[in-house]
């Protein structure tokens, strides 16, 4: 029996087209053990006169052996089947019970209450529209009110009733509906639901279930049932964007291929253009399929099979979206997850993820935070247990559309699989796509080849995070014999004694690896500092500082050389020791073998040094002490 209706008896025909054309609504009764959901269900069915009478009768028989009202009949028997319910007077699995009235069809999820049981709740509702959260008044808001609304809230139910039951245990009293009216919506300030509303109920005595109570003379509102009939929750489907996830491709014979699934979001009419994800390939619709014959158009929630009028190629798991539809693919997204298991979730293991018709391998990378569903704070977490629920962030294996869970609950959800097991151990809402950037930049380069930069995942900043410092460049130029190798080296000592990462790049071991190619003209002097300058560059990338000891004697070479760092990365320290000095100094013979003609082009003697105009530091190695030069480099560099 569906409902009392005079059209049964008289036109049977006009009573189904009637039946036919209302529209559904699924919701979900849940809340803590004990606050009386099954009983509410069972009330509802019992006063609409929606039970046939052997149920009746069956019930009623039941309530002797496994009834927890006396002598009364148990109307919590209609939906706890499960002999273990009856038997602990609980539920354990989600019963699903059907009726209607003359204004609306209905679909009810019984959830259960014990915590053990939320991945059951999370289930019933992943379908439901609206979710009526049962309230002992007696015991106020407790745990699991607010875990059932915060799941109901991830899960995008817009419409929630609060129902304070077991109000003749409390004397139907004003005042304790409005304290506990007041504490839900001070936790109900962080929900998303946009329907929030609160009915004083008993469910045992049927007290605002069906009908108006007298008891509660002082609320002004609806009935529960009342409530129900008239939500709006047409506007809840999504006809705007298309979505058909493709279950599978049928070929009866040589002459039909369709493609079949049901419809996730959108309107899909013959004539349509569309496209196919992921492989981007278009086509426009032949027709609209279904047992009863072809549909001038498809609404979300049909099971329908599609023809198009191009051969392309479309597989399981693919999706059929218009064809002007910017849907992005990826690999990688932040999720909110349920996690349903003993074994806790492993961050990094691999799983199976079932999201819409295609099945993929991938992990959860990272636990952004837990939420504390008594609070709703984020907490920081390494693993999740049996009924956690935290932001994620999950990286797939391969690239696949994905889309939001609020804009579309059918194609922006997920289920984890355990791959040993194949048991589900996790639900997920997908948040946040993460945007794949592409892992080249094109950078205008002087290049003979056909190159483009490639981005590295770990970056500069996080190469300094870890160091505990930038990367510069700390360049030494001056004479031969000036100083500059000493300086550097000693300034390494130092540096690395107070632990800086650091690399010292010395003229003459360069140019016994690096540039052993280049002889000492003034062509291949430039092609020795540019080559050294992209070396310091790259170290300073990586977070190190890096220090260079070369005579460097042209200016624009020193310029070339700062232009590849930012500002305040390049460091140019001039060791502006007196020639005579230098020449006295000779280690290396190098200005007595050019005085006597036998190298050519040295610096100083046959060939320029242009000083730098501006350097950030100029020291004197004749005038000063070793010590003393170093303090006011590490000063500079600190600066």
């Amino acid at each position: 029996m569906s409902h009392q209706s005079a059209l049964i008896e008289k036109d049977i025909e006009a009573y189904l087209k009637e039946h036919e054309n209302k529209d559904l609504l699924r919701f979900i009764t849940c809340g803590s053990v004990d606050d009386g959901k099954s009983t509410l269900i069972g009330r509802l069915l019992h006063d609409s006169k929606m039970i046939y009478e052997d149920q009746l009768a069956a019930v009623t028989a039941a309530s002797k052996t496994s009834g927890t009202q006396g002598d009364r009949v148990d109307l919590a028997l209609l939906v706890d089947g499960l002999q273990s319910e009856r038997e602990q007077g609980i539920t354990i699995d989600v019963a699903y019970r059907f009726f209607s009235t003359d204004k609306r069809k209905f679909i009810i999820a019984d959830t259960p209450g014990h915590e053990q049981y939320t991945r059951n709740m999370a289930t019933g509702a992943s379908t439901a529209s609206l979710a009526i959260i049962l309230v002992d008044a007696r015991h106020g808001v407790m745990t699991q009110t607010r875990r059932h609304s915060f799941i109901s809230d991830l899960l995008g139910i817009e419409h929630l009733v609060i129902a304070v039951n077991k109000m003749d245990l409390a004397d139907y009293s004003q005042a304790r509906f409005d304290e506990i009216v007041a504490d839900y919506q001070q936790f109900a300030t962080n929900l998303n639901a946009k329907d929030i509303q609160f009915v004083p109920i008993s469910a045992l005595e049927g007290d605002n279930v069906v009908n108006r109570s007298q008891h509660t003379p002082w609320f002004a509102g609806s009935a529960l049932l009342e409530l129900l009939e008239t939500v709006p929750v047409a506007q809840d489907e999504n006809v705007e964007d298309l979505r058909l996830p493709v279950q599978y491709v049928s070929r009866p014979n040589l002459d039909f291929r369709g493609y079949a699934g049901t419809l996730a979001a959108g309107v899909l009419e013959p004539g349509q253009s569309i496209k196919a994800l992921p492989s981007g390939k278009t086509s426009t619709v032949k027709s609209v399929v279904t047992w009863d014959g072809e549909l001038d158009a498809a609404y979300p929630g049909q099971a329908v099979t599609v023809t198009l009028k191009d051969e392309i190629d479309i597989s399981r798991g693919d999706w059929i979206v218009e064809a002007d539809a910017d849907i992005p693919l990826t690999n990688s997204f932040n999720a909110d997850l349920v996690w349903m298991h003993e074994d806790p979730l492993q961050p990094g293991k691999l799983y199976d993820f079932k999201m819409a018709t295609r099945e993929v391998s991938g992990s959860v990378e990272s636990i952004e935070y837990q939420v504390d569903v008594n609070t709703l704070e984020r907490l920081q977490s390494d693993q999740l247990e049996l009924n956690s629920i935290a932001r994620c962030q999950v990286e797939l294996t391969g690239e696949l559309p994905v889309d939001q869970y609020r804009r579309s609950p059918g194609t922006g959800s997920f289920i984890i699989i355990d791959r040993l097991t194949n048991v589900t151990v996790g639900a997920g809402m997908i948040r946040e796509i993460v945007t794949q950037e592409s892992p080249y930049e094109y950078r205008q380069h002087e290049s003979k080849a056909q190159v483009v930069w490639h981005k590295t995942t770990v970056t500069r900043q996080m190469r300094e995070e870890k160091n505990g410092h930038s990367g510069r460049c700390i360049w030494f130029t001056g004479l031969s014999g000036s100083g500059k190798s000493t300086l550097a080296n000693a300034l390494e000592v130092e540096l690395h004694r107070r632990g800086y990462h650091t690399m010292l790049l010395d003229g003459d071991n360069v140019r016994q690896g690096l540039c052993k190619d280049l002889g000492m003209t003034e062509t291949d002097r430039e092609e020795n500092i540019r080559r050294v300058a992209e070396v310091a560059r790259l170290f300073a990338e990586a977070g190190v500082i890096v220090l260079t000891a070369f005579v460097s004697p042209y200016r624009r070479d020193r310029d070339a050389a700062r232009a590849l760092f930012d500002d305040g990365d390049f460091v140019e320290v001039f060791v502006d020791t007196p020639l005579k000095v230098c020449e006295q100094r000779d280690p290396k013979g190098m200005y007595k073998k050019a005085r006597e003609g036998q190298i050519k082009d040295f610096t100083g003697i046959s060939a320029p040094y242009e000083p730098p105009t501006r350097p950030e530091v100029t020291l004197d190695t004749s005038k000063e002490t070793q010590e003393t030069l170093i303090e006011v480099l590490r000063e500079a560099i600190s600066a």
